[in-house]
């Protein structure tokens, strides 16, 4: 029996499926290189029994069908992150175990080294692929499909595992609420397409948008990164139906707009008025962007809360009234409750922690059980974000912890930040924070004791940070201090420090 996704598939062959610049592949196309792949990946073992496969590849066909292909092949997905430096990705790549690395030949150098000092299996995608495909296993829902890092409070990223049958949970609770079709829309010759251009080892990008478009049997056109003028020219052509995006795009977006002719302004607007559903997610929106966009694209962007470990929880109506700074309700099958410090119920009004049960929910963090016990409280999910209910709706106050920043839609720790800070020949103590930000929802910013009279430059302490951290946990701005503030127990205050750089 194959997985509901190869079944679906099956029934859109001769539809497109992926569009790229590189040209337009059909579900066929898909299903046939995804079966080359997957028996390269068995070479002559007949399932990979959850083996986890690590690959490296930009955002485009390739990279579904060699992700695809990991999951026909019985193995875990473990998707890398194009823009990470060495030390993220051997992170990951250690942390899960994987035994096999498939990368781009733009990543041979940073990745083929890694896998000869593992001694891991490298497969380039440029390789010849078999042409004789191989009996493929049968692979159960219930089985680990999926490993993506993301930031906790306790350092180091976390692997969170989902089935097939969670990421089945959460596109279809998506589809139902969002009303994804795969049929032509009535009166029209165009279909359900959607633009992607959000990362593809993020939750946002592989499950809210590729792997949704293409359980429906629509179309996904993927650029292989974000460029405003590039997004606005697809936008012009009028035949899309829908786009998701973070806050930090939209105001890109905006930016882009105003720096328009008025005549091209219109086509810009006219385009966005084609679309059926346009979403942001994974920061919160500020009132003005949102107000912003809704003056240039008549559209009230629908806000939904989710994160890695869930899903997609919350959501505004996409019929109905949307409330600026709310997330609406429950989604079709998500169970959510706000509980105090003590794990009780509040009452309506008061604020509380979300928690989230339903089939969506992660199975594990990997090999981590003590962390994975500790995020669950009678079978529900602890998010550590707080709201409150107003009207019936959610609306999100923020982290529990002040140790995670959310920035450009990604959420970071700022202990793993300081960790790796503190390893600077220059700085002797830190502290790392998220200072609120229109565009990027909070700035990463840090404050540094020095140890010595050597002075440290900005430009200087970005250049060694990136070659350790990803860009966007690089702080963009630093502040040289004496002494950290601190409280009578010598903790450091980091609501004090976040003052430091207002």
């Amino acid at each position: 029996m194959n997985l509901p996704l190869i079944i679906r598939a099956e029934e859109h062959s001769e539809k497109i499926a992926i569009a790229t610049t590189d040209g337009s592949f059909t579900y066929r196309d898909l299903l046939h290189t995804s079966s080359q792949i997957a028996t390269n990946l068995l070479q002559n073992s007949e399932d990979l029994q959850e083996e986890r496969v690590a690959f490296l590849i930009a955002p485009g066909f390739e990279y579904v069908a060699t992700q695809w292909g990991i999951w026909r092949a019985g193995g875990m997905a473990v998707p890398l992150c194009v823009s990470h430096p060495r030390p993220e990705l051997e992170y990951v790549i250690t942390n899960s175990g994987a035994s096999i690395i498939v990368a781009h030949p733009n990543f041979e150098g940073i990745l083929r080294s890694l896998a000869e000092e593992y001694n891991l299996r490298f497969i380039l995608t440029s390789e010849t692929l078999p042409s004789n495909i191989a009996r493929l296993p049968e692979v159960d829902i219930t089985r680990r499909a999926l490993i993506l890092y993301t930031s906790g409070t306790t350092g180091k990223p976390k692997g969170v595992v989902t089935t097939h049958q969670n990421i089945q949970a959460q596109v279809t609770s998506l589809i139902t609420a969002w009303e994804w079709t795969s049929n032509d829309f009535p009166g029209e010759t165009r279909r359900e397409r959607i633009l992607h251009i959000l990362p593809l080892h993020h939750i946002h990008g592989i499950i809210n948008v590729l792997t949704c478009a293409l359980w429906a049997g629509a179309e996904c056109h993927i650029l292989s990164k974000f460029d405003a003028e590039t997004v606005w020219r697809r936008i012009c052509d009028g035949d899309l139906t829908l786009f998701m995006a973070v806050p930090t795009i939209y105001v890109k977006l905006i930016t882009a707009w105003e720096n328009a002719s008025r005549e091209r302004q219109k086509t810009m607007s006219e385009g966005c008025g084609k679309m059926r559903l346009m979403v942001s997610g994974s920061a919160a929106l500020p009132v003005q962007v949102l107000e912003k966009w809704q003056s240039i694209s008549g559209h009230f962007l629908l806000e939904r809360y989710g994160m890695t470990e869930i899903g997609m929880a919350l959501s505004n109506p996409l019929h109905g009234e949307r409330l600026a700074g709310y997330v609406g309700k429950p989604l079709p099958e998500v169970e959510v409750r706000l509980v105090n410090e003590n794990g009780e119920l509040v009452p309506v009004g008061t604020p509380g922690e979300i928690q989230v049960k339903g089939p969506g929910v992660f199975l594990e963090y990997w090999q981590n059980p003590e962390a994975t016990a500790k995020a669950f409280q009678d079978g529900w999910f602890c998010t550590g974000d707080t709201a409150v209910v107003e009207n019936g709706k959610y609306r999100i106050l923020g982290r529990m912890s002040v140790d995670i920043i959310k920035t450009g839609g990604y959420k970071v720790s700022a202990l793993e930040i300081e960790e790796v800070l503190r390893s600077h020949p220059d700085i002797q103590e830190c502290a790392v924070v998220g200072v609120a930000d229109i565009e990027w929802g909070e700035r990463v910013c840090a404050a540094l004791v020095l140890q010595g009279l050597q002075p440290l430059t900005l430009e200087s302490f970005r250049s060694w940070a990136k070659e350790r951290l990803a860009v966007y946990k690089v702080p963009t701005q630093i502040l040289i201090v004496e002494e950290l503030p601190r409280n009578a127990m010598g903790k450091v205050t980091k609501p004090t420090v976040v003052e430091l750089f207002c």
